[in-house]
């Protein structure tokens, strides 16, 4: 398990059973998250033995959805050291999304938009969303892929159109 530290004295390392090691913090901040079982990855900050920020992950084939990052503030409270931690924490989940073959993060923003639209993630509709990811809890949709904003249900379904149509007389296909 690779481990890295900050400067703060925080330790990340991917968390050995997420769905279970993150429940108490993600208890603590009141934030949802699925059944231990269907969390297949997960992120932590460490303050010695103390679990100061998680960031979990449940897949669905291709794609995933992201609950989190939840950190716990410091001694004394620093709103931009905790959004730093969870930027952090999102790196690692989305260089596992990147080794693991998982096209497409889908996340609530949870007010952290800066977090998620710095790192690729744009808005998206709830339409977008894959079945198995449906019915979770929260308000708001980003979703990522590949690293890039550079990308739209509309812009596929126009891409998906030209492909399907026929050539035109005239005009040749390339």
């Amino acid at each position: 398990m690779a481990r890295s530290s900050d400067p703060e004295g925080l330790a990340y390392r991917a968390l050995p059973a997420p769905g279970e090691d993150a429940r108490d913090l993600f208890g603590f901040v009141g934030a949802w998250l699925p059944p231990a079982t269907a969390v297949s990855a997960g992120w932590g900050a460490w303050e010695g033995d103390r679990l100061a920020g998680a960031l979990l992950l449940e897949r669905a084939g291709a794609a995933a959805m992201l609950y989190g990052p939840v950190v716990v503030a410091s001694e004394p409270p620093d709103p931009d050291a905790a959004v730093e931690i969870a930027a952090r924490l999102l790196d690692d989940a989305l260089g596992h999304a990147e080794t693991q073959g998982i096209v497409t993060l889908y996340t609530r923003p949870q007010s952290l938009d800066r977090v998620w639209v710095r790192n690729g993630f744009i808005p998206i509709p709830e339409a977008d969303l894959p079945e198995a990811l449906r019915g979770r809890p929260g308000i708001g949709l980003f979703g990522w892929r590949g690293g890039t904003a550079i990308w739209s249900m509309a812009g596929r379904a126009e891409a998906a159109r030209r492909a399907a149509a026929p050539p035109t007389a005239g005009r040749r296909r390339r």
